[in-house]
């Protein structure tokens, strides 16, 4: 791989500061000035929690002079179905939220790794608890993005106090903006005791997800990974690592519950996400998992998983979403100043 691409990629994101804001946004499919899409202390969502929110990543090929965002239809499917989870009407596919993902990204001319956070969540300045007699709004923002935890050579989890959240108190199939409260608690707790993540089990003891990451575990020869049953995120990184382990690593992957004391006789742990993509877990509790040291399978599948992403996998080409237009020989592509992109028309609004 790129090791300069491999440097940036491996940058943590800065913690306790603000996040540099972008110079753009989506919203109900136009690309406007990002203070333009802002909104009163009365909506809805924010007083509520009534929304939800995707996460994706735009990874930057310096060979092709190419960014490439990772599987975005697949995102804005689950994007749509957290919408009716809300009883949310967006009137939007998610080929049209790609359309304006593409667009809001060339408006921002990022040349570097990228993360995309959209949104849709009840915009009414109303008071009142329901999900009835309400009007969606739908947004975009794109900021530079490196590492999530930065902790590439192993991270220190924690089994949180908290319980996960059940599906039949919020679903965890649904990337609901309220039910992150139940995440953040966990992670915050964790990181004030000294550790880099937490991680929760579910209502019936079995081990769920991180505060924003899928688990998977290797022993005897067999990588283990919680079934969407034990109330996880259905998520693409998730499905994706799923895929390399079988097809290019050669391994026998299983969705099965995972009871704790499993995770600390566990030949290797690593977690899942599309911020925190493949990141290897050396101890859990103070706990030295194995040898205390990335296991050869989470190393290789993190290689594989970045080779993938920035579309060097031909096989899994499909999967990476060009922003540019292609160049002609020996030109790098070059992005669209936001001025010379039309607004999107989402279908049915």
């Amino acid at each position: 791989m790129n090791s300069k691409l491999d440097r940036k990629m491996d940058s943590p994101m800065p913690t306790g500061r603000a996040t540099p804001l972008p110079r753009c946004a989506y919203r109900d499919g136009t690309i406007v000035p990002y203070r333009d899409a802002s909104f009163g202390l009365l909506t809805h969502a924010l007083n509520y929690g009534t929304g939800l929110f995707a996460g994706l990543r735009g990874y930057w090929n310096p060979e092709e002079g190419q960014l490439f965002v990772f599987r975005p239809e697949d995102h804005f499917r689950r994007f749509c179905d957290s919408a009716r989870l809300l009883r949310m009407e967006l009137g939007v596919t998610a080929a049209d939220l790609t359309r304006g993902l593409i667009d809001l990204l060339r408006a921002e001319g990022y040349r570097e790794n990228c993360y995309i956070r959209p949104v849709a969540f009840y915009g009414d300045e109303t008071i009142g608890v329901r999900l009835h007699g309400l009007t969606p709004v739908v947004g975009m923002a794109a900021v530079p993005f490196g590492s999530y935890l930065g902790k590439e050579e192993g991270a220190h989890v924690a089994i949180s106090s908290w319980t996960r959240v059940p599906d039949n108190v919020i679903p965890a199939r649904g990337k609901l903006a309220g039910s992150y409260v139940n995440s953040a608690l966990a992670k915050t707790d964790a990181v004030l005791a000294g550790f880099d993540e937490a991680l929760l089990l579910n209502e019936h003891g079995h081990v769920s997800e991180g505060s924003v990451e899928n688990v998977f575990m290797r022993k005897g020869g067999v990588v283990v990974t919680p079934p969407v049953t034990d109330d996880v995120l259905e998520g693409f990184t998730r499905a994706t690592a799923i895929e390399l382990l079988r097809e290019d690593l050669g391994q026998t992957v299983v969705e099965r519950s995972i009871d704790r004391t499993e995770l600390y006789l566990a030949d290797e742990l690593f977690l899942t996400g599309t911020g925190a993509e493949i990141t290897p877990v050396t101890r859990v509790d103070h706990r030295a998992i194995a040898d205390g040291r990335i296991g050869p399978i989470a190393a290789a599948l993190r290689v594989r998983y970045l080779e993938t992403t920035c579309g060097r996998v031909a096989k899994y080409r499909s999967w990476c979403r060009p922003v540019y237009a292609a160049a002609t020989a020996g030109e790098s592509p070059k992005p669209q100043p936001a001025a010379a992109l039309a607004p999107v028309a989402p279908s049915g609004r």
